[in-house]
């Protein structure tokens, strides 16, 4: 069982305005109080069932690696409490409970203890922990020496060596290697098909979405959203944008989707049309078709700059190609109240067969986190077919062609001897 229910949780620390006020507190415990509160975290409420995975999202500061210190218990709430059932393996900070001077090898030792594994099972293990980390003769190294990437991957390899029933990972596996990565995220995929719940934090969408059932956004310390991670992560997008989150709004389209909106609708988008090269709007469209995403606008407001861009993302949310008019050196200048502006974007659709959400957004600058006019996820849904193409799999369609050389084997044994 991997059970982990958090309620009413939160974290305060104390704030003094001197060294001296904290000085004072000290000496005299009975007077009255030298410091403020200031809330890490506060009304953290949620359960992640047996099996389940769960994925942490938020900007630096939110609250999330002290949620995941609280849940592993190396930092006391100061109210709420944590349940959880199962055995727990965590990877938070990099290199946690590592001693400089002892070994890799003793270190991962000394890990396991912590874990509660017994020094029997510790030294069974071993040899896989040594193959999973893959740093060679320098297990037997101080860890001093070792790089941030050779910590990370035996701090890894030690925290997974034995499939946990609850495994807790913060976002040092976003150092090292890219191989390194791939490689621990299978393993984390293993798990869960063997039935591990997991905690994971990532700034990595596409593990977000991949992974995990649902997300959980922290703003401030306090839980701001929760539900699927393509939901979540496309309200967290908009947030950095607006950190108060005056503008953003969540609407369910007939699809099924939700649709994230957000800006200041200074400039907002009025249509928006996939056509064919007749002018002829499509939803099905054969892969390598040629077509124009054609995108009306207004202006609400006197600008003085403005670019559309748009992003095709694939069923899983994940981002297939993205342009903004920016990028292409066609900024627009100096615009008025009233006016109306109509975008062309022209391009071949060498996407693989599947179903893909066009993403628009109108902004001042090339990123729309200055100057956000209009954010619009799920702007327009549209298919692609392939209907007389090779059989090919994949997102995309490369146009391959072969040619094929038949080589004489008795010259290449005669050239061999």
């Amino acid at each position: 069982m991997g059970l982990v229910r958090v309620e009413n949780l939160g974290k305060a620390y104390k704030q003094y305005p001197s060294r001296w006020s904290r000085l004072l507190e000290w000496l005299l415990p009975f007077g009255k109080a030298r410091h403020q509160q200031h809330w890490a975290l506060r009304n953290i409420n949620f359960e992640v069932n047996p099996g389940e995975a769960i994925g942490l999202v938020g900007a630096n500061g939110a609250g999330k690696s002290t949620l995941l210190k609280l849940i592993t218990g190396t930092s006391l709430p100061t109210e709420g409490a944590i349940h959880f059932e199962g055995r727990v393996a965590a990877l938070l900070e990099l290199g946690m409970g590592f001693h400089s001077d002892f070994t890799g090898r003793q270190n991962a030792i000394m890990a396991g203890q912590l874990q509660g594994l017994t020094l029997t099972e510790i030294l069974s293990l071993l040899p896989h922990i040594e193959e999973f980390a893959e740093i060679g003769a320098a297990i037997d190294q101080p860890v001093r020496t070792y790089s941030s990437g050779m910590q990370m991957r035996l701090a890894f390899s030690v925290a997974t060596a034995k499939r946990p029933d609850i495994l807790i990972v913060d976002e040092a596996l976003s150092v090292g290697d890219a191989y390194f990565q791939h490689k621990s995220f299978e393993r984390i995929r293993q798990f869960r098909r063997e039935g591990t719940t997991l905690l994971i934090v990532s700034h990595d969408r596409y593990a977000i979405q991949s992974i995990c059932d649902r997300a959980i956004l922290l703003n401030s310390g306090q839980l701001a959203k929760e539900g699927k991670p393509e939901v979540v992560l496309d309200y967290y997008h908009a947030l950095m944008a607006d950190r108060d989150a005056l503008t953003i709004r969540q609407e369910k389209l007939a699809s099924g989707h939700v649709q994230t909106i957000s800006g200041s609708t200074e400039a907002v988008i009025t249509g928006i049309r996939l056509l064919d090269n007749d002018g002829n709007a499509l939803e099905s469209i054969d892969v390598a078709q040629p077509v124009t995403l054609q995108v009306d606008t207004l202006v609400n407001t006197q600008l003085s700059s403005l670019g559309l861009g748009f992003m095709i993302k694939d069923s899983f949310g994940q981002t297939m190609y993205g342009i903004n008019s920016h990028r292409l050196n066609q900024t627009q200048f100096d615009l008025q109240v009233g006016q109306r502006l109509r975008f062309n974007f022209n391009f071949s659709m060498l996407l693989g067969p599947g179903s893909y959400s066009i993403s628009l957004s109108l902004s001042q600058q090339d990123s729309h986190m200055s100057g956000n006019y209009e954010w619009r996820d799920f702007s327009l849904l549209f298919h692609v077919i392939n209907r007389d193409k090779e059989n090919f799999i994949g997102c995309t369609w490369l146009d391959a062609h072969l040619s094929l050389q038949r080589l004489d084997l008795d010259k290449q044994s005669e050239a061999s001897v």
